[in-house]
């Protein structure tokens, strides 16, 4: 196992939140209310609790509502990486992003994933799955059945070795994509340019037999729309007491 481990984060914060709708007609989807705080709060304090010291937040839909908001924050670090000229989808995000990243293995982590713990420690435990030798990505899933707000046919089959294969037409599978990973940099080494999906690069990588996966212990919760971030609050209360 290789010691290389994420220091830094890049945290998708750019998106125009549209299903979130009315609730994002004038604020951005990432500082909605999840229990009383910002869902981009969960986040960055889940990331600073795993001791990652630096996190990149791309800011696209009012923005600066963004900006003022993390200008409060004292952790973990925060370095804006600006998409108000034109939003740059998933993978384009990151790949802008690469200069403020730095050479080592990073989080990307999307501003509305939230989840309740069963054991404790999911970055934890994706840092020390992390192998840079055998992974260009790491992903972390849910399983389908056990998730909170989601009813689709799920993105991934995992096999007994923990490398997944993303679903093919309209069959089912058992895991969804819970909103977070671990990228080497050399993931976007011949990326294109400008708008893609990182889903294109994670194709590729399982293509290569470098893409791995790693099970969510606890309840994933698709914070989609105001039902489910209705739901997600209800589940929430309860499991704090």
């Amino acid at each position: 196992m290789v010691a290389t481990r994420p220091c830094c984060a890049m945290v998708l914060a750019a998106g125009l939140g549209q299903r979130m709708r009315p609730l994002t007609d004038t604020k951005p989807k990432p500082l909605v209310r999840l229990a009383g705080r910002p869902l981009l709060d969960h986040v960055l304090d889940r990331l600073a609790d795993a001791g990652i010291g630096r996190a990149v937040v791309n800011v696209h839909y009012l923005p600066d509502q963004i900006e003022a908001h993390l200008a409060k924050r004292s952790r973990p670090q925060i370095l804006i990486s600006d998409e108000r000229e034109k939003i740059l989808d998933t993978g384009g995000a990151v790949q802008k992003a690469l200069p403020l990243l730095g050479i080592a293995p990073f989080f990307v982590h999307n501003s509305d994933s939230v989840w309740i713990e069963r054991n404790g420690g999911t970055l934890g435990r994706m840092m020390d799955a992390w192998d840079e030798k055998t992974m260009d990505s790491l992903l972390l899933l849910a399983p389908v059945a056990s998730s909170l707000g989601y009813s689709g046919r799920g993105d991934y089959a995992v096999n007994g070795e923990a490398r997944p294969r993303r679903r093919r037409g309209s069959e089912t599978v058992p895991y969804v994509f819970a909103g977070v990973s671990i990228n080497h940099p050399r993931l976007f080494q011949h990326s294109p340019q400008g708008a893609f999906s990182i889903l294109r690069l994670w194709d590729e990588a399982e293509s290569a037999g470098r893409l791995a996966a790693i099970q969510l212990d606890g309840l994933w919760m698709h914070v989609g729309t105001p039902d489910a971030l209705a739901d997600a609050e209800e589940r929430l209360y309860v499991h704090e007491g």
